[in-house]
Formats: C-alpha cells, sequence, structure tokens
C-alpha cells in the first residue's frame, strides 16, 4: 500500500472557484485529561509552500518542531484555546469548535473558505466552511494546521508540568497514561484536569464518597 500524502488541491480547487484567502484549521488535545485543547487556523502561500508537510502524528517530535518552524515564518498563523474550565461546561467537541472558531477570527483577514478537519463544521463558524475527513492526511493547509496545534500544546504542557509536577506531562501531554493514571491516584486531581472526564470524574467522586 503506497503511502499518501496531503496536497494543494481542495485549496486549488477553491480558488480557482473564487476564494482568494483559505485556510486549513485544526485541533489537538481532545484526547488528554488535563489541559486545554489548541487549534491553529494556517493559511499558506502557494508559492511558499513548506516541503514536508504532513500529518502531524505521522511525524517526528523533532521534524514536528522544524516545520512548524517554518510554517511560522511562510505562513499567516493564528493559534487559540479552549479552557479545562470551558471543556468542562461544553463538551470537548464543542470546546474544540470553539477553539477552531477563535482560531479563525484571530487571522488579520476573514477567510473566504475553512478546510476543517474532522466530519462536523463548528456552529459558530465565522465564514463558509467545508469538513475534510482525516483533512490533516488530505490537506497540507490542515496538515499545517495540525503541526502548529502540536508544538503548540506539547510546549504549553511542559510548562504546566514544571507548575503541577508528577503527573508526566511533560512526557504524555495530558494524555491517559498508565503512570498519568496512577499519579492521579496518588496525587489527586490538579486544577488543569478535565473534571468531566471520566478517570478524573471517578476519582473526585471517590474522594467525596469517603470524605461524605
Amino acid at each position: 500500500m503506497t503511502q499518501s500524502f496531503p496536497d494543494f488541491t481542495l485549496e486549488s480547487e477553491a480558488m480557482a472557484n473564487g476564494a482568494r484567502f483559505v485556510v486549513g484549521v485544526d485541533e489537538v488535545g481532545r484526547g488528554p485529561l488535563a489541559g486545554p485543547v489548541t487549534a491553529a487556523a494556517v493559511r499558506l502561500d502557494p508559492a511558499r509552500l513548506p516541503p514536508g508537510l504532513n500529518d502531524s502524528k505521522k511525524l517526528t517530535a523533532a521534524r514536528r518542531v522544524a516545520l512548524h518552524q517554518a510554517i511560522l515564518a511562510q505562513a499567516e498563523v493564528s493559534i487559540a484555546h479552549a479552557s479545562v474550565q470551558e471543556i468542562d461546561a461544553l463538551n470537548i467537541l464543542r470546546a474544540s469548535h470553539l477553539a477552531m472558531c477563535r482560531a479563525i477570527a484571530g487571522l488579520a483577514q476573514p477567510p473566504d473558505l475553512a478546510l476543517i478537519d474532522g466530519n462536523l463544521l463548528p456552529r459558530d463558524l465565522p465564514c463558509a466552511g467545508l469538513a475534510v475527513v482525516k483533512g490533516d492526511a488530505r490537506s497540507l493547509s490542515i496538515a499545517a494546521a495540525s503541526i502548529v496545534a502540536k508544538v503548540t500544546r506539547d510546549a504549553l504542557m511542559v510548562e504546566l508540568a514544571q507548575q503541577h509536577p508528577g503527573y508526566g506531562w511533560e512526557r504524555n501531554a495530558g494524555y491517559p497514561t498508565k503512570a498519568h493514571l496512577q499519579a492521579l491516584r496518588d496525587i489527586g486531581v490538579s486544577p488543569c484536569h478535565r473534571r468531566s472526564f471520566a478517570p478524573v470524574h471517578n476519582i473526585l467522586y471517590q474522594e467525596k464518597s469517603v470524605s461524605d
């Protein structure tokens, strides 16, 4: 089976149909038990496409960082987050969409079309949108957004790990690894944990039951 790479077809088709400003939008951080969800919106310059763009999950950490720097140097980029409190209040899907809309709103110019990774468009999308399933493997703009969001969020989780040591966020980025789950049981729940997520909720509920 040959490996396929994202390309600029969706962007080129949109531009051929009159869209001047096309962005790719992706988020990272739906699965972790801690930290915000982070989204990026990226408008690539067709004449200056960074070579080697791919789905962030298919790249090494070092390659992601190098591409992240290239994207920031050669494209228009906006990054936004939805907080742990917003995730708990809205649910993770709606919070992811909120972060995406914030990223789009942060661009210097409103896009004519946003290519959104996934099968659903955010309800409050501030421009025309196209949902692209497995978009980070199909669209260079979405792949670029996935890299920016991933590198940004990983760096943020390293910072949060220094403020809340013991959970291993500098290694697991807040995902429910065995060590993270054990630390949750040993240390307890931090202010950065998502209380609506089952492993965290269950520990809080156990603590409440014991103290009642």
